[in-house]
């Protein structure tokens, strides 16, 4: 029967990225959202010196953006820039009483007449002015990435001029009643440049730091994003490397009475540095990587790769479609604790077959699940007794009761999508939906809330709908409260209606959950008197080209109308209570139905990664085989498909030496392997072409050359505690890999604790992969049948002129061991090590080698003993997992004795001579 072509087929769409040159690049995103603030900085450097922005417009742009901290005026001397051809005009023609002044955007102070404006700000446009200004000379700029990996060691320190100054100024943010004052010494400005952001992170957020920093003088900017303690010692050292010559943060850092811990240490650290700060909206991902598109150059464009979401360069990122919290947070613990029965496992399979099969089922599943609130949640609210019957805890009730309707709503829709269903699994959920409970549940409820009352976006619908939840003529006192507030909401509209007719604006009303009703109004579409909106408004704000205040009026209605809300909300709550209450007993068929969701939310995720990649489904046996399997984050994140290669591990040969050059692609395949496992045994397809997996019970993996100084740990104590563990845990069962052991000392301890390390690996029937750049290590497969010798192939090509030979990595993986010689030496050539060391090393590298590398030639009787065992073990594999008719079994059967016989020529030759 031919096999039914899938659905998908045809709409695969690959995801373009762009690959980092950089290696230091991948470890860890940068933050675009520190780009933002430097921007204005940006801007002046690439306008050049002719440029001028009229004095009225700086006025205006200072006046739109208050948030920013603006500069004391006074007698104190003007700060002065020597950055190439930007220079701010010592004096300018004013009054006797002084230079008159004003203060730019940036909250700086600035000379007025004629000359280059640092720092300024367009009115008008967004805050950084509009995009066109500075396109032509975008190709000036120059942008590089520090990340994690480097830590506090970036590779760019700009140089800074003898020639710059800076006389103290005196920093404020008027609205928080925060000043900071710089001290007046011109030395401590000598030779700073640069001007960094810093912001940190909220929340569980809260460590995570973002820097942005330019040089002035050296259009480049360093983005950098690291975790630190709460000590801020990286944040510190960082800046004094830097040595800022002004410091921009988030006024919410320095709000009166909450100074944050990291603020407080900056300041009190810099006390010669002008601080700025800024509302926290200018922190913004979105913006930053505008900017970032914009102004970096095109050889240094890859930078983009890393600004992109961090879920994007894990595999829970990769296998993350899923619709709703409860199937993200599934998907999550599935990774984290992957499954190690192959029944279950093969159960989902099915699953995600059937849904990629089906692509009417698949549609229609998907289109019910992503409906679907936080139902765990919901529940977790719902049972909870609130300590005091405040009025949030009465919203938060009602609320959730509305959640509940919505949900339950939904499970006749949904098991009209599970109708037609074939597998077991979706069966049973489909079973799990016809609980009769569900109906009582709604039912009980639609007695009290009105049928149309639902879950809806947007606060004031949200807020109607609380409202009038709960069905008339249940309440007298809920109807007549009800009553007033639409009255109060009419009052509202008339006025605003009658205040547009007064003074000839095209108002109307809007709402938010913190201001209550206010007014809007659009301003391309009125011409104000004076340019100003009538003194009877107040609280005016102007967000792009909307104006928003409110009246004296409109706060005493809006007051009213919360009264009136407080009183519709308390009698709402007790009836809902009242409600909950009959409901408690039947509530245990939600937890069935969350579980439900959550799941069927995570398999239409693994259905829809396949649908944009050729994964092929994994099957389960006592073999690891991949055939042309690939890495599924690299393939996500580069522009072309990533190499292939092929994966065969057996309890005959377990144990695999991986050697090649620097670079060459072992830590890459090491992952890959791990990854696919972990995509097996969580019931996702895999990508390769074909792929075997045995049901591994852990996963042990050592990776990485870093130290840990909180554990005083040093790279190779680390190393060891690591091995250790793995050591003292793995069993049989276990997936062990390990990239680089033994590096953290001497060449001879190193190659002597990695084979004691391997002869105790190789007692056990664990799946291991050891990479390592010890040779010597390779020859212990003379000791061992079950050691296999792989390696990544490189190809030397030469120049044009024939006198010089650089390496091209394959990423192909082979049989045997490495053949390339001192591969070290060869990267060392190609970066900036002078040539005289270069052939130092070759020398003294050839003279230690003739004295300790002593090649181990295996005999025949090793070689016939390694024959008959792989003969062996290929037997017992045939025997228990063979699906071959007799005429295949028997050719399959001829090949293994031609193979034992090419492995074994001493027992060929004894053959020969038997037959004459």
């Amino acid at each position: 029967m031919a096999s039914r072509r899938p659905w998908y087929t045809g709409l695969r769409r690959r995801a373009s990225f762009p690959v980092c040159a950089c290696a230091g690049f991948m470890s860890s995103p940068v933050p675009p959202f520190c780009v933002w603030p430097l921007v204005p900085a940006l801007r002046e450097m690439l306008r050049g010196s002719d440029e001028r922005r009229p004095a009225a417009r700086e006025e205006e742009a200072s006046a739109s953006y208050s948030g920013r901290c603006s500069s004391s005026s006074g007698t104190e001397h003007l700060p002065r820039y020597h950055f190439g051809l930007l220079q701010t005009p010592l004096s300018t023609a004013g009054s006797a009483g002084g230079p008159q002044r004003e203060a730019d955007s940036l909250g700086r102070v600035v000379p007025p007449g004629p000359g280059p404006q640092l720092f300024s700000a367009a009115a008008g446009d967004s805050y950084f002015g509009d995009k066109s200004s500075y396109a032509e000379n975008v190709s000036t700029m120059n942008f590089t990435s520090s990340s994690s990996a480097r830590g506090l060691n970036s590779a760019w320190i700009g140089k800074t001029p003898l020639s710059s100054s800076r006389s103290g100024c005196r920093s404020r943010t008027p609205l928080m009643g925060y000043s900071v004052t710089s001290s007046s010494a011109v030395s401590a400005h000598l030779v700073a440049s640069v001007i960094v952001a810093v912001v940190e992170g909220r929340g569980l957020a809260r460590g995570e730091v973002g820097m942005a920093s330019i040089d002035l003088k050296n259009p480049e900017v360093v983005l950098s994003q690291f975790a630190d303690n709460t000590t801020y010692a990286k944040v510190i050292t960082k800046l004094k490397i830097l040595t800022p010559l002004e410091i921009i943060m988030s006024n919410t850092a320095c709000d009166t009475g909450n100074t944050t811990k990291l603020f407080s240490l900056i300041t009190d650290n810099f006390k010669n540095v002008t601080f700025t700060t800024v509302q926290r909206k200018y922190f913004n991902e979105t913006k930053g990587l505008e900017y970032i598109e914009q102004l970096c150059t095109s050889e240094f464009s890859t930078v983009l790769m890393e600004v992109q979401s961090k879920n994007g360069h894990t595999l829970f990122g990769v296998l993350n479609y899923t619709k709703t919290p409860g199937g993200s947070r599934r998907l999550r613990s599935n990774i984290l604790e992957p499954l190690v029965d192959a029944e279950t496992i093969n159960t989902r399979l099915d699953c995600i077959q059937e849904l990629l099969q089906d692509e009417e089922l698949f549609f229609s599943l998907q289109a019910v699940i992503s409906r679907f609130l936080d139902t765990e949640q919901l529940l977790s609210i719902l049972v909870q007794i609130p300590k005091q019957d405040t009025v949030n805890a009465a919203e938060s009730k009602i609320t959730n009761l509305i959640y509940l309707k919505h949900t339950l709503e939904l499970v006749d829709p949904l098991k009209a999508a599970l109708k037609s269903c074939k597998t077991h699994l979706l069966k049973a959920y489909y079973s799990s939906l016809e609980d009769k409970r569900f109906g009582i549940i709604l039912e009980k409820i639609k007695t009290v809330i009105n049928d149309d009352t639902r879950y809806t976006k947007g606060c004031l619908n949200m807020r109607t709908q609380k409202c009038y939840a709960v069905r008339p003529n249940i309440n007298e006192f809920l109807d007549i409260a009800r009553r007033t507030y639409t009255e109060i909401v009419d009052d509202i509209a008339g006025m605003i209606t009658q205040l547009g007719e007064k003074y000839n604006l095209p108002l109307k009303m809007s709402f938010s959950s913190a201001r209550g009703f206010f007014i809007q109004m659009n301003a391309e579409c009125a011409a104000l008197p004076n340019g100003q909106l009538p003194s009877e408004f107040t609280k005016i704000t102007k967000m792009k080209n909307a104006y928003s205040f409110t009246s004296a009026d409109l706060i005493k209605m809006n007051e009213r109308c919360q009264e009136s809300l407080r009183e519709i909300y308390h009698m709402t709550y007790l009836i809902v209570c009242k409600l909950l209450s009959e409901i408690y007993e039947h509530i245990h068929c939600l937890y069935k139905l969350s579980d439900t969701v959550s799941m069927l939310d995570m398999l239409l995720s693994f259905a829809h990664a396949c649908t944009l990649s050729d994964y092929v489904r994994p099957e389960f046996t006592d073999t690891l085989a991949i055939k042309q399997g690939w890495h599924p984050i690299l393939e996500k994140i580069s522009v072309e498909k990533p190499v292939s290669n092929n994966t065969y591990i057996t309890e005959g040969s377990n144990f695999i030496i991986i050697t090649g050059p620097n670079m060459s692609g072992k830590s890459t395949y090491l992952k890959q392997i791990a990854l696919c496992q972990i995509m097996a045994q969580i019931g996702s397809y895999v990508p390769a072409e074909y792929s075997s997996f045995r049901i591994a019970e852990q996963i042990f993996t050592r990776i990485g050359m870093d130290d840990d100084i909180e554990t005083n740990s040093s790279t190779f104590m680390k190393e060891m505690k690591e091995i250790t563990y793995i050591m003292q845990n793995a069993n049989d069962k276990s997936l062990i890999i390990i990239d680089e052991l033994g590096r953290g000392t001497s060449t001879e301890e190193g190659i002597g604790i990695c084979y004691s390390v391997c002869e105790y690996l190789l007692s056990l029937k664990a799946f291991t992969l050891f990479a390592t750049h010890f040779l010597e290590l390779c020859h212990i497969d003379a000791l061992y049948p079950n050691v296999e010798n792989n390696h990544f192939e490189v190809q030397h090509v030469k120049n044009s002129a024939g006198n010089k030979e650089k390496i091209t990595y394959t990423y192909i993986l082979s049989k045997g061991h490495t053949e390339e010689k001192n591969y070290g030496l060869k990267a060392a050539e190609v970066s900036s090590l002078p040539p005289s060391i270069i052939l130092d090393a070759k020398e003294i590298t050839t003279h230690i080698a003739r004295q300790i590398l002593q090649k181990q030639r295996a005999t025949p009787e090793t070689l016939r003993q390694r024959a008959v065992y792989h003969l062996a073990t290929r037997l017992v594999q045939t025997a228990r997992n063979s699906r071959l008719d007799p005429d295949s079994l028997r050719i399959f059967l001829k090949g293994l004795k031609k193979k034992y016989e090419a492995d074994c020529p001493v027992s060929g030759q004894a053959q020969t001579e038997d037959g004459q």
